[in-house]
C-alpha cells in the first residue's frame, strides 16, 4: 500500500492539484489530510508488532511530520488514548510538536483540531483523546502518570547531566501501561549519546523499529537554498554522515574526545561577558599542504572555557591566513592571538602584525606532539569544565581523531583544528605544574 501512494508524495504539485480537481467539494477539503497520501513510505509507520518505532534520520527529513501525523492518527482512532508528548523542554515541546508547521495543530484538519490548553499542558482532542506535555529535563513529572502512547522528539538533544535522558525514557516507558497495545515514536536526528545508542541497539529484538532516513529523501519538499548551506557546513565532514545522511557515528577506540562528549558540553550561544578571548593558531608550514588551524575561544566569569568560533582556512597563503585570524581577533574582540612558532616564530609575528600592527600576538613553542599535548585539554572536557557553542564539523572531527597513545585517526593528514583549540585553551585554563591528565583505563 504504502509503495502504492509513494507516487503522490513525489509527484509535482501541478499533478496534485489535477488530482484535487477531480473531487466533489466536501473530498477536496478532506483532501491536504489524508496522510497516507503524500507521506512517503518511511514517513508511515512500520507494520508488524512492534513496540517502538525509531526514526533516525537526517535534518529535513520530515520527522517531525511524521510524529505529528502518527500522534494525531492515534488520537482520532481512539478516543481513550492519552498519549505523552516529551522534548528537551516544554517551551520546545509546545513550539514543534504542538504549534510547529509540521506539528499537530497544523497536520489536523480544521471541524477535527484539538485545542492547546497552556496552562495545563495539555492538547485535548475533539473526541476526548488528550496529550500531555513534558520535559526531559524534569524526568520526575514522568514518574506516575500513565499513558497508552507516546512521542518523543529529539531524544539527541535531552538533557544529559545527572543521567535526565535515560531517567526520563525510564520513567515514561514504566507508566506506558494503559489500553492494550502501548507504543512510543521517536524522531531524532542521530547521536552519539547513551540513549540514542541504546534505541539502536534494542532493535532485532522485535520490539524496536528503527527507520533510517537521509535529507536529501525530502528534497522535493525543501528549499535548494538550505540544501546547498547545509552542504557548505558540512561538506567533507564526518558530521554530515550524521547531519544529512542520518548516520550514528561509532568512536574511535581510544580516542582522547567521542562525540558523546562532546555532545555533552553543546550550548547554545550567549551574550555573557567574558573574563579574556583568545585566538589560537596552528600556522601551515606551506600553503599547499595543511589547513590553517583558528580558532576562537573564552574563558567565562564561571570559570569554564567556552569554544566561539572555528575560523580555520584550508589552502591558504600566509597573507590570507594572517588576515582571517586579524578579522576573527576584531570581529571577538579578543585579547591575545597565540601562535605555534615551530615553523618559524619570527615569519609568523610578521605575517600577524602586517595583517594588523597592534594585535597582541604570544609565540608559543610545540615541545611534544600534538596528541600528548591534547591529554590535558581533553581532561578538562572531562571534568565540564569546556562548553562548545554552537557545532563545528570539521573540529570536532578531528578531535575525535586524536588516539590516546597512538597516531592521528581523523580526516586529514594533520589535527591542524584540534591543535589550535589544544592552543586556545591551554592558554585560557592550563597553567606550569597544574596539568590534567587522561588516563587509559
Amino acid at each position: 500500500m504504502n509503495e502504492r501512494l509513494d507516487w503522490l508524495a513525489n509527484a509535482p504539485e501541478q499533478v496534485r492539484n489535477a488530482v484535487a480537481r477531480a473531487l466533489n467539494p466536501v473530498e477536496r477539503a478532506e483532501f491536504p489530510y489524508h496522510w497516507e497520501l503524500f507521506a512517503r513510505a518511511a514517513q508511515l509507520p512500520p507494520t508488524g508488532q512492534w513496540r517502538i518505532w525509531l526514526i533516525l534520520a537526517g535534518r529535513g527529513f520530515g520527522k517531525t511530520r511524521a510524529g505529528a501525523e502518527w500522534v494525531r492518527s492515534i488520537a482520532e482512532q481512539d478516543p481513550l488514548a492519552r498519549i505523552a508528548l516529551v522534548s528537551s523542554s516544554l517551551s520546545e515541546a509546545r513550539a514543534v510538536m504542538i504549534e510547529g508547521e509540521s506539528g499537530i495543530i497544523a497536520c489536523s484538519p480544521p471541524e477535527r483540531r484539538p485545542v492547546f490548553e497552556a496552562s495545563l499542558r495539555r492538547l485535548r482532542f475533539p473526541n476526548g483523546a488528550q496529550a500531555q506535555l513534558y520535559s526531559a529535563a524534569d524526568p520526575e513529572t514522568l514518574r506516575g502518570p500513565q499513558h497508552s502512547h507516546a512521542w518523543c522528539d529529539e531524544v539527541g538533544k535531552w538533557p544529559l547531566g545527572h543521567d535526565r535522558a535515560t531517567r526520563c525514557w525510564d520513567n515514561l516507558q514504566l507508566g506506558l501501561r494503559l489500553g492494550s497495545d502501548p507504543r512510543i515514536a521517536v524522531t531524532t536526528t542521530p547521536r552519539a549519546v547513551p540513549l540514542v545508542t541504546r534505541l539502536v541497539q534494542g532493535q532485532g529484538h522485535g520490539a524496536t523499529v528503527v527507520t533510517h532516513g537521509s535529507t536529501y529523501d525530502n528534497s522535493g519538499n525543501l528549499p535548494k537554498r538550505f540544501l546547498s548551506a547545509i552542504e557548505q557546513e558540512y561538506a567533507g565532514s564526518q558530521l554530515a554522515r550524521q547531519e544529512i545522511a542520518g548516520e550514528l557515528l561509532s568512536d574511535i577506540e581510544g580516542a582522547l574526545w567521542s562525540r558523546a562528549l562532546i555532545e555533552r558540553t553543546r550550548e547554545a550561544a550567549s551574550a555573557m561577558t567574558y573574563k579574556r578571548v583568545v585566538v589560537a593558531v596552528d600556522p601551515p608550514a606551506s600553503s599547499r599542504g595543511d589547513a590553517c588551524g583558528i580558532v576562537v575561544a573564552a574563558l567565562g566569569e564561571d570559570g569554564i572555557a567556552r569554544v566561539l568560533a572555528d575560523a580555520s582556512r584550508e589552502r591558504a597563503s600566509p597573507e590570507q591566513w594572517a588576515g582571517a585570524v586579524a578579522e576573527a581577533a576584531r570581529a571577538w574582540q579578543a585579547d591575545r592571538v597565540v601562535a605555534e612558532a615551530n615553523q618559524g616564530g619570527a615569519m609568523v609575528r610578521s605575517v600577524l602584525r602586517a595583517a594588523q600592527q597592534s594585535l597582541p600576538i604570544k609565540l608559543v613553542h610545540a615541545t611534544r606532539g600534538k596528541i600528548v599535548r591534547a591529554e590535558p585539554v581533553a581532561a578538562l572536557y572531562e571534568s565540564q569544565r569546556v562548553r562548545h557553542c554552537g557545532v563545528f564539523p570539521q573540529l570536532e572531527d578531528q578531535m575525535c581523531g586524536m588516539v590516546l597513545g597512538g597516531a592521528y585517526a581523523g580526516p586529514g593528514r594533520s589535527p591542524d583544528r584540534a591543535d589550535a583549540l589544544v592552543w586556545a585553551l591551554s592558554d585560557l585554563m592550563l597553567r606550569p605544574g597544574s596539568v590534567p591528565r587522561v588516563q587509559q583505563i
